[in-house]
């Protein structure tokens, strides 16, 4: 299963910032991290622990997924925030993380499951 993501902040979002270039190498990744440091892949389901790493700078976070008419949104959370950022899709690896309100409801336990490698964040929120 592919995730597929569409919020309407996001697109609009995008539609307004495509003649922005953005840094194809981003300002910081969205991964799972172990023991080593090392970005890991993770699983897209709510509650999923993923940092925001950027340099020596790690945020601790959490992924929040909502299902609406059978798509899912994940948005992720900072840790001691109340503020969520979707997951707008960026390309292959990459997304933007955009402050919006969720939209749906929250998805079920372990949906929809997909693994993710670390992904590359080209608009980072100043946390």
């Amino acid at each position: 299963m592919k995730f597929r993501h569409i919020a309407t902040a996001a697109l609009l979002f995008g539609l307004v910032c495509a003649r922005v270039s953005a840094d194809e190498n981003g300002c910081a990744t969205l991964a799972a991290t172990g023991n080593s440091g090392t970005p890991h892949a993770f699983q897209l389901r709510d509650g999923e622990p993923v940092d925001l790493i950027s340099g020596a700078k790690t945020v601790h976070g959490t992924l929040r997924v909502f299902a609406e008419n059978g798509m899912f949104r994940a948005y992720w959370q900072a840790e001691n925030s109340a503020e969520r950022y979707v997951l707008a899709n960026a390309g292959d690896e990459a997304v933007r993380l955009v402050s919006t309100p969720p939209q749906g409801r929250p998805a079920a336990a372990g949906e929809p499951g997909t693994t993710l490698g670390p992904l590359r964040v080209l608009s980072c929120p100043s946390l």
